[in-house]
């Protein structure tokens, strides 16, 4: 089962600087990530989300690589091309993997301009060394779906506070 936790951080950048740190903790097998956004609120209010993987980009270069091989089949490489740049492009917009975006933007209202939410989708994580390598980079856990408890280690680990991780029973 996945867990999701949201941090607020006070600027973009140190949000991505986290973001970064556990992409690199992935590659440790340490955390096993299902999602990582950053939701940031600008001074008018609105919500930009970066997502990790642009899934409207990568459609439309699926789908110029696959209407250019159909098309070459008909011998219409570029009508085919463009066709399926165009559907692809559609296909990618409406597929939403992860975290909703709906939901992430409903999240991120509450937090304060000029300032940063990072979501995470954790589904597999090694508690203690994640907690380690998160030690003082500040931030306040706004939700998530783990227990209090471990809510807590998280949230002092960020103080940069030791915390007893509870062990998985």
């Amino acid at each position: 089962m996945s867990d999701l936790v949201v941090i607020a951080f006070p600027t973009e950048a140190k949000a991505e600087e986290v973001r970064q740190k556990l992409l690199a903790m992935q590659k440790e097998y340490l955390i096993e990530l299902g999602d990582a956004v950053i939701a940031v609120k600008d001074a008018n209010g609105s919500i930009k989300l970066n997502q990790l993987i642009n899934t409207t980009a990568a459609g439309a270069v699926s789908g110029t690589f696959w209407g250019t091989l159909i098309g070459l089949i008909f011998l219409m490489p570029l009508a085919g091309a463009a066709l399926g740049a165009a559907s692809g492009t559609l296909g990618g917009y409406l597929a939403d993997i992860g975290i909703d975006d709906k939901w992430m933007k409903e999240t991120a209202a509450a937090i304060q301009p000029g300032t940063a939410a990072l979501f995470v989708l954790v589904r597999k994580v090694t508690a203690e060394k994640v907690l380690e390598g998160l030690k003082g980079e500040g931030g306040k856990v706004l939700k998530t779906s783990l227990d209090h408890t471990k809510e807590a280690a998280l949230q002092a680990a960020l103080a940069g506070a030791q915390a007893a991780v509870p062990s998985p029973s």
